[in-house]
């Protein structure tokens, strides 16, 4: 009997829509609404047929019809309501639930669920965790619950550290890390776009008089330079503190000008070291005050020094020997371990974070030598009559450059070695000219750059040991470089500091002083070059020729790019009137007394 009424159904609804359509064909074309005809049914299966026509108008409705008009939730549910009217006979009882399983399946498509299933919250993080930034702000769009689970602080603190923003912060500092985020993000791009434009201020810091600088370190904005007056300065460019104090040496002021020449300084988060010519090297606490909290001699003069960036490790070569320093349990410094090389030390590094044991690589002519302090020295790497014309490390790797001699020329190259395996990994370029410096504790992950004396800047891939970009950068060799994420900062012999966009290839802006460029370090919002002389002799002690012995005793810039100014219209500290001057002498001085860019 059910089948019989359904196949009977069909065939009514079939011929009820033809009618329909035809009744509609002759109909005017342009109609305000349209409405399915009624057609004239038999005696005797009106009940049925009004079934058959509400299925058939539901039917057209949702078919037939354009879209602009079709029938709301409303209209089918009165539909339904008619369609459900007592039928004339038993068969029609298949028809009806036909008809009310089509209306309740039209109404579940109207509300399709995007994600009916609830899913545990914490669950719910956890595979949101896997979406960056952009993904997030989408999947907030979707629903009210969506957005609830996508604007959760615990994911937006993860991003945050990923990107490297507030590294040292914790998740409770903060309301809203999606708002910091974006304070973040935006803050980048104006230093970013600062960096492009050379849009910030610029600062010379304060020289000592009748001295000539020797040498220049900084770290993490904090910069420290050493005279042929023995003087030692620190200055702390991230507080804009340029009237930087002096580290007392406690040499005999007995003997005024007779203090031996600084050879080499370093600096970290909390310790300065300078060593002299005559083989002194004092250490400060700059935590504590002026005076050194430690004195170690050399018979000889010391050729190099090396500070470890992340503790408190000292290493020293003198002659033929290589000391390391370190503080023990009790704060007392003593000599954590003593080497003897063949030759003599040209470069010498810390490699950082290295536990309770100093490790140290140290370039001796064509030797390199990896020095642990609970080992004998190991040889890095060997090749007769190759020497070694630079060095860097990081916390698993050493790279130096290497130069070719001899009848067979190879090329000179940059080789990476393993610290932990004691091996060579990559082999890089293959230039005519010596490599002078390296950088790979500061570029990005499988990047190294390095500045050549044939004038190029060279990034080199670690992934294909092959060069990625060849920069013409300096007209008398390559001096300093450094890169990071998406540009590159290079010193040359001629004292010129250029500034690069390497994804671009293009250069965003240089400057120019008088004497070779011998230290850039950079961070995303400063910038510190200094121009060392190549003679340290002093031309003219006379104070009043002030412009001709500027030129000769060396340059220390600070830039700093998250100040909204002009970096060719800033002031210099000395033209800065300080916060207690007398309202009448409160004027810029840069305007009588001008800048000498020489």
């Amino acid at each position: 009997m059910e089948d019989h009424s359904l196949d009977e159904f069909r065939r009514r609804w079939q011929e009820e829509l033809a009618q329909a359509q035809a009744q509609r064909k002759r109909r005017r074309p342009e109609v305000a609404e349209w409405r399915p005809p009624r057609p004239e049914v038999a005696p005797g299966h009106g009940e049925q047929a009004s079934g058959y026509l509400a299925l058939a108008q539901g039917l057209l409705e949702g078919a037939g019809r354009p879209p602009a008009a079709r029938a709301t939730r409303a209209e089918r549910q009165d539909a339904a309501s008619r369609s459900r009217s007592p039928p004339a006979r038993e068969g029609a009882g298949g028809g009806e639930q036909l008809v009310d399983q089509l209306i309740r399946d039209l109404n579940e498509m109207e509300d399709v669920p995007f994600f009916d299933i609830q899913l545990p919250y914490e669950l719910a993080i956890n595979i949101f965790q896997y979406l960056d930034r952009r993904d997030l702000g989408r999947c907030a769009q979707v629903s009210k619950t969506w957005k609830v689970i996508a604007e959760d602080e615990v994911l937006w603190y993860r991003l945050c550290q990923q990107e490297g923003h507030l590294p040292e912060s914790s998740i409770s500092d903060y309301s809203c890390w999606k708002l910091i985020f974006q304070e973040c993000r935006a803050r980048e791009h104006m230093l970013r776009t600062n960096w492009k434009n050379r849009k910030g201020a610029v600062s010379e810091l304060e020289h000592v008089p009748d001295a000539v600088l020797c040498d220049v370190h900084s770290h993490d904005g904090v910069v420290i330079a050493g005279y042929t007056s023995g003087d030692v300065r620190v200055w702390d460019t991230r507080t804009w503190d340029y009237m930087a104090p002096f580290l007392d040496s406690e040499y005999e002021e007995d003997e005024p000008g007779m203090q031996p020449y600084v050879s080499f300084v370093r600096i970290n988060s909390s310790l300065a070291v300078a060593a002299y010519e005559d083989g002194f090297v004092n250490i400060w606490d700059l935590r504590t005050g002026k005076y050194p909290i430690h004195r170690f001699e050399h018979d000889a003069r010391v050729q190099a020094l090396a500070l470890s960036p992340g503790d408190a490790t000292v290493a020293t070569a003198s002659a033929f020997d290589v000391v390391m320093l370190r503080p023990n349990e009790e704060g007392y410094w003593q000599i954590a371990a003593e080497f003897e090389v063949q030759k003599l030390v040209d470069y010498l590094e810390v490699v950082p974070n290295t536990g309770r044991y100093p490790v140290a690589v140290a370039a001796a002519g064509d030797l390199v030598y990896l020095l642990k302090a609970d080992d004998s020295a190991r040889t890095l790497h060997y090749v007769y009559g190759q020497p070694v014309t630079c060095l860097d490390v990081s916390a698993t790797q050493a790279a130096f450059g290497v130069k070719s001699l001899g009848w067979v020329h190879e090329g000179n190259k940059i080789l990476v070695c393993s610290l932990e395996a004691e091996r060579c990994l990559s082999k890089l370029g293959n230039a005519l000219g010596d490599f002078t410096c390296v950088n790979l504790r500061d570029s990005p992950p499988n990047l190294v750059v390095s500045g050549n004396m044939d004038r190029r800047v060279r990034i080199h891939d670690l992934r294909t040991n092959k060069i990625a970009l060849s920069l013409s950068a300096h007209q008398l060799g390559v001096s300093a470089v450094q890169m990071d994420d998406w540009k590159i900062v290079s010193g040359g012999e001629e004292g010129l500091v250029s500034v690069w966009d390497y994804r671009m290839n293009q250069k965003l802006w240089e400057v120019h002083s008088r004497h070779p460029v011998r230290h850039i370090s950079f961070n995303s919002h400063s910038l510190i070059t200094a121009n060392v002389p190549c003679e340290r002799v002093v031309r003219s002690a006379d104070p009043d020729n002030f412009a001709t012995h500027r030129r000769h005793r060396g340059l220390i810039h600070a830039y700093e790019f998250a100040v909204d100014q002009l970096a060719l219209q800033s002031t210099l500290p000395i033209c800065r009137p300080p916060c207690d001057t007398m309202v009448g002498h409160n004027y810029d001085l840069v305007l009588a007394f001008p800048y000498d860019s020489v």
